[in-house]
């Protein structure tokens, strides 16, 4: 299975992440997926071939194996990394569709297409909800198929084709369970990491618009103050000096029309 657009995918989200962000990235591709292609995979290669049974009938073994593993553990780890990586599609998207109705408008319409807030916040918010639910999904998904977070050594079987009760057993099961706590430690990590991210982009939102209401509460009335500044005078400080001393020009006129006269 090829897992490029999965790789290529990750790192185009990781251009618009934050930093917390970029640590999901580096764990899903480092600690998850490469550890998926390296090692767990080939774990679980041949698990049919060697599940063996105690008895010979015809059937028998199919239809243990089927009902102890109905879904394959490194299948389902399979459809969980991609149905984890996919809700970071819609950001994807979102700076996409921006780019392009910037270029259709040929002006700039944002700060920076892949700069997060507006629309893009309300998306990538989203985003981050539904990899968290997928993540707490597949894992209860796990638990519900599989009896909890073990691999038996034993199991006993008393389905038919098998005449009786039988024994069957597990290939490798110290290995495939160390792969799986592995499994359920990362998928915890990554819970914790977008809950961390939720939150702290959640808060610095809060304070940006806590702080933008209070910039524009105490910028009106410095803004009076600046107009009175510009215009050189203060309303109730004029209008107290000029009852206190009127003004003098019309006397001075009159002392020089008298001095002026010809009857003088």
């Amino acid at each position: 299975m090829s897992w490029g657009f999965l790789r290529d995918l990750l790192s185009g989200v990781n251009k618009y992440s934050t930093g917390i962000g970029r640590i999901w990235v580096a764990v899903v591709f480092i600690f998850r997926l490469l550890v998926y292609i390296a090692a767990a995979e080939n774990i679980w290669k041949y698990e049919h071939d060697e599940f063996e049974c105690n008895i010979k009938q015809p059937g028998c073994e199919n239809v243990c194996f089927d009902h102890f593993f109905p879904v394959s553990h490194i299948r389902l780890w399979a459809l969980q990394l991609i149905m984890v990586s996919t809700p970071s599609l819609l950001v994807v998207f979102h700076v996409a569709y921006r780019e392009n109705r910037k270029k259709h408008h040929n002006q700039k319409l944002y700060k920076s297409p892949g700069e997060i807030d507006g629309g893009l916040l309300c998306t990538y918010l989203i985003s981050l909800i539904l990899k968290t639910g997928l993540e707490i999904l597949f894992l209860a998904l796990f638990y519900k198929l599989y009896n909890g977070f073990q691999v038996p050594r034993l199991v006993k079987c008393d389905l038919r084709p098998c005449p009786n009760t039988v024994d069957c057993y597990i290939s490798k099961p110290t290995e495939k369970m160390i792969f799986l706590y592995f499994l359920v430690a990362t998928s915890c990590l990554c819970i914790v990491l977008n809950l961390s991210e939720l939150s702290y982009l959640i808060f610095k939102y809060s304070i940006k618009r806590y702080l933008k209401r209070y910039s524009k509460k105490h910028q009106g009335p410095k803004s009076d103050c600046h107009k009175s500044e510009i215009f050189g005078y203060d309303r109730p400080a004029a209008a107290e000096r000029f009852h206190s001393s009127p003004p003098s020009w019309p006397l001075n006129i009159q002392d020089e029309r008298e001095k002026n006269s010809p009857l003088t």
